[in-house]
């Protein structure tokens, strides 16, 4: 597949899935309509951007006085309003004598303000109106962002902007601080990729900025000499030398108008200082190219085998109007027949392959294709470089043409034209950044602006691609180094990158791609709710017409259950070794389909198997009638099945070096969900399973079926019927809803303390409070609950007793039976003492809780009635949201909004009577100290019977 880069993120405070969302925001692009105003007083400047068609959105840009640049957007159907300021300066900026101070002072910036000095006051602020932050610090950017409900966006903008114009860097948070730093670089020093990027810097320029250590740590930080300024001075030197009104570009998302929010910016942020400064440029070249070809080989710390061949470019922002990097990405990342890929997994060397650019520094980036290998290619890696090699070859023989590049903007265009918003945040995220790297008019645009053909421009990018130029790593747990990695202990050894194998037969380049859609007519019709459609005997099909999101697309859920899916360990292996199989047998067929925008997965569940497809309306018939044809009669043979057997065993051995926190979650669920099997019971039940066996049990699997299936999209009712109807008639379920078992949560009464099976050296405890019953109340009282201390608890244990980076409260149900987690992992605090820290901060609540009044709940009852009725963002997610109400069974579908009725009704009396139980009864303990053996949680929590529907 073809990658982008995505920059590194750095702090992951209270909610630890915040960064997913920059993620995703990073790898789309954006719509709006520019209007354009009388420019307000502190205003010298107003264009416009280039905008999607049928993005109706309202837009202004701005430059302030001060030279700070601002692109407003107004949605009147947004129920968020978000904001995201990024700065030109990074890691990549660190001083040589203070590695990790960019990300430092990104953390302190968050702990007070001239006016607003509390250390807690801007997360505060945000928990009681339903809003969420965080911020990450990249090589050559900074970026901090949040949402918020729309009526508080005047107050978080209040707090927000004061970092930029007056922090505290309050001298008694440096030292807590600087541990909290420490945490964040402890837990991720087992991460491989971590790991890669250390030895990586050790072959590139020693010279260039980026190769530093971005983190920081208690050592990098560490108090200065007498004599010389202190940590807090050189951090407001940093900050003052760096920080300017010049290197910021903010993006607001809201429903206000544009004049009420243009009011907001320039009141609050033409404070911000003016020094003169322009956005930092690297001129020292990122690698010595005298001393290419080079290789390496470094040790892993996962059962996982992987090599990077690594090329000098120049970055692709410099040519992004024409993406001669995404051309030759698209060639050599291709997976369809005769790819690279192909060939390689046919061989049995390779079960996956990217290519890209990352390292962008705004002059040079690298190149790369990284290919995920087997054990048998870990030893072909001179024969399939020399295979990477003759692909090369043959895009310079015959791979330039203009049809290539007409077709993939052709399909950057289709994109861009029916590009559905993200979220508020994830919008102000990708603009705020946007800003910082391309004109103002290509700030929506630029990811899918593919201008004309240019042959010599992709001539000169493909001819970098040489063996003389080649940066070869490979990675595997078998290595052994003569030299160790300064930062993250990677044991790691040069070797020669040089090669004269002979490649592999059989590559060739791709063919036209004949799943491009050509209906994309707009269907006008809108149907409030999903309705029953078909309703017989073994097949329920809801179908939903939705024309809300402006795009000729339809999602596709088709739940295939089966009685037994996940009675028993070994069945519960098989049904994912057959969903597996299911899409890496036809990955080589449909991968034009997933470039033309149609996409197809199949995963396991406690249930069964779901077979989900998103794309365009046009001829999505034919990719899902491919699916079901090769489910059904598609030859399973020895070399699929040992890939993907292979494949699921790595996932399941390299489960304990998972991040200690999720690990957690994990064992937690294993014991208080059924049916839930745990990794190393899956991996247990696996090991003798053959394609003889896989053969079998697809055809068990296949003779005893209930279906249930939903489309929701922009589709008739009459197309969405016959294509349901076309399934159905192929798989011929007959078993009814009651043969098919359901997922059933447990009381977490006389559970033994939980230990998880992990590999990390971090200590870690996890406190959940489970709610006496399933029902609505009690669901509503615990999510205000879990609203209610997630700030307090964050303050307490990480930013005052420093227990360590991954600290988080709030309210966790697990299906539909509610619960509240309280969770530490720390690097050097014993899990004892973080258990008592939270008994602790428990008792405590409960005082806060008798002094609590009704007026004192409002905001945090609010803030939870509004992220329950939160506007679904893409069509995507509203099917997901739909899939799971049907899943717990609300056909009406109204589950969320009767829950969020009640959330507005929960009185402090009721909390105040709720806590004594939920404190002390149903409680469940994980902890983990480095040497701990892990639970047998199976055994462990045999004894436990459902958790009640209703209360009693």
């Amino acid at each position: 597949m073809m990658t982008k880069p995505l920059p590194a993120p750095c702090r992951q405070p209270g909610h630890l899935l915040a960064w997913l969302v920059v993620a995703a925001a990073l790898l789309t692009g954006l719509t709006a309509r520019a209007e354009t105003p009388e420019p307000a007083v502190t205003v010298d400047e107003v264009v416009s951007p280039r905008v999607s068609p049928h993005d109706d959105r309202d837009y202004r840009a701005l430059t302030l006085d001060n030279g700070l640049s601002v692109l407003l957007v107004s949605d009147p159907e947004a129920d968020k309003a978000a904001a995201s300021l990024n700065v030109d300066v990074g890691s990549a900026h660190d001083p040589e004598d203070l590695a990790g101070l960019a990300h430092f002072l990104e953390h302190m910036l968050f702990l007070g303000t001239d006016t607003y000095p509390e250390s807690d006051a801007y997360q505060g602020y945000l928990t009681r109106h339903g809003g969420n932050h965080n911020a990450f610090t990249a090589p050559l950017d900074t970026n901090y962002f949040f949402d918020i409900e729309p009526d508080a966006l005047a107050g978080t903008l209040d707090r927000f902007s004061r970092f930029f114009v007056a922090p505290l860097f309050n001298a008694d948070r440096l030292e807590s601080e600087r541990n909290v730093v420490h945490s964040e670089y402890q837990a991720r020093i087992q991460d491989d990729g971590r790991r890669s990027n250390d030895v990586l810097d050790q072959l590139l320029n020693p010279a260039h900025p980026a190769t530093g250590f971005s983190v920081g740590s208690r050592e990098t930080l560490a108090d200065r000499p007498e004599g010389e300024p202190s940590l807090r001075e050189r951090v407001i030197d940093f900050y003052e030398s760096h920080y300017d009104a010049n290197v910021m570009h903010l993006a607001v998302v809201a429903p206000q108008p544009l004049d009420e929010l243009e009011a907001l910016v320039t009141e609050r942020f033409d404070e911000v200082p003016d020094r003169g400064l322009s956005r930092p440029t690297i001129k020292v070249p990122l690698i010595e190219e005298q001393s290419l070809p080079r290789g390496a080989r470094m040790q892993s710390v996962r059962d996982s085998q992987r090599v990077s061949f690594l090329f000098p470019v120049p970055d692709p922002e410099t040519a992004y109007p024409h993406k001669p990097a995404d051309y030759l990405a698209h060639l050599l990342g291709h997976e369809g027949e005769g790819s690279l890929l192909a060939v390689l997994r046919k061989a049995g060397w390779a079960d996956g392959l990217s290519a890209g650019v990352t390292r962008g520094d705004g002059h040079q980036a690298l190149f790369a294709v990284d290919i995920s290998l087997t054990p048998e290619g870990a030893e072909q890696l001179e024969r399939i470089q020399a295979s990477l090699f003759a692909n090369i070859d043959r895009i310079r023989e015959s791979g330039l043409q203009e049809w290539r590049h007409d077709e993939e903007a052709r399909l950057a265009e289709q994109q861009f034209r029916f590009q559905q918003h993200g979220s508020p945040q994830s919008d102000a995220i990708r603009l705020a950044m946007n800003l910082s790297r391309y004109p103002l008019e290509d700030v929506n645009y630029a990811p899918y602006r593919m201008d004309g053909f240019d042959r010599e421009l992709i001539g000169h990018w493909l001819d970098g691609l040489r063996p003389d130029r080649l940066l070869r790593l490979y990675s595997g747990p078998e290595v052994e180094g003569d030299a160790v990695s300064p930062w993250f202990d990677a044991p790691w050894r040069e070797v020669t990158a040089a090669s004269d194998a002979e490649p592999l037969a059989g590559i060739a380049l791709p063919a036209p791609n004949h799943y491009i859609a050509s209906n994309l007519e707009l269907l006008d019709h809108q149907d409030e709710a999903p309705g029953l459609r078909i309703d017989e005997k073994g097949f329920e099909f809801w179908h939903m017409a939705d024309a809300t999101f402006n795009t000729p697309k339809a999602e596709w859920r088709f739940s295939l259950q089966h009685p037994a899916a996940s009675r028993e360990a070994r069945e519960a292996a098989l049904s994912r070794l057959l969903a597996g199989w299911l899409v890496d047998s036809l990955n080589e067929t449909l991968y034009p389909a997933r470039l033309a925008g149609h996409h197809f997965e199949a995963y396991a569940h406690a249930r069964g198997i779901t077979l989900s497809f998103s794309g365009w309306r046009d001829r999505q018939d034919r990719l899902i009638g491919r699916v079901i044809t090769q489910l059904q009669e598609g030859k399973i043979d020895a070399a699929t099945f040992d890939r993907v057997h292979y494949g699921l065993q790595r996932e399941w051995r390299n489960a304990p070096q998972d991040a200690l926190y999720l690990q957690a979650s994990r064992t937690l669920s294993e014991a208080l969900v059924r049916p839930v099997w745990p990794t190393d019971a899956l991996l247990e039940a696996s090991r003798d399973l053959g394609v003889e066996d896989l053969r079998d049990f697809r055809e068990r699997f296949l003779a005893d079926l209930h279906l249930e299936a939903m489309a929701v999209g922009n589709l008739g009712t009459e197309l969405a019927e016959r294509e349901a109807r076309q399934v159905a008639d192929a798989l011929s379920p007959a078993l009814t809803t009651e043969a098919i078992a359901e997922l059933t949560p447990l009381q977490a009464n006389d559970l033994p303390d939980l230990t998880p099976s992990t590999t990390r050296e971090d200590s870690l405890a996890l406190r959940y409070l489970q709610g006496p019953d399933r029902s609505l109340a009690s669901q509503a009282r615990l999510a205000v609950l879990g609203q209610l201390l997630e700030t307090p608890f964050y303050q307490r244990l990480r930013t005052e007793a420093q227990l360590g980076y991954v600290v988080n409260a709030g309210y966790s149900p697990m299906l539909d039976a509610p619960g509240i987690s309280l969770l530490v992992q720390s690097p050097d605090t014993p899990s004892e003492a973080i258990q008592a820290r939270i008994d602790t901060f428990l008792d405590d609540f409960r005082q806060r809780l008798a002094a609590l009044g009704d007026d004192d709940l409002a905001p945090y009852r609010q803030a939870v009635h509004d992220a329950l009725m939160q506007r679904d963002t893409s069509l995507s997610g509203r099917t997901n949201r739909l899939w799971r109400a049907l899943a717990y069974g609300d056909t009406d579908f109204d589950r969320h909004r009767r829950l969020a009725k009640r959330a507005l009704a929960v009185t402090a009396d009721e909390l105040r009577e709720t806590w004594p139980a939920l404190r002390d009864t149903a409680v469940a303990r994980v902890s983990f100290d480095p040497g701990d053996e892990p639970s047998d949680v199976l055994a462990l929590s045999r004894h436990l019977t459902p958790l009640p529907r209703d209360e009693s």
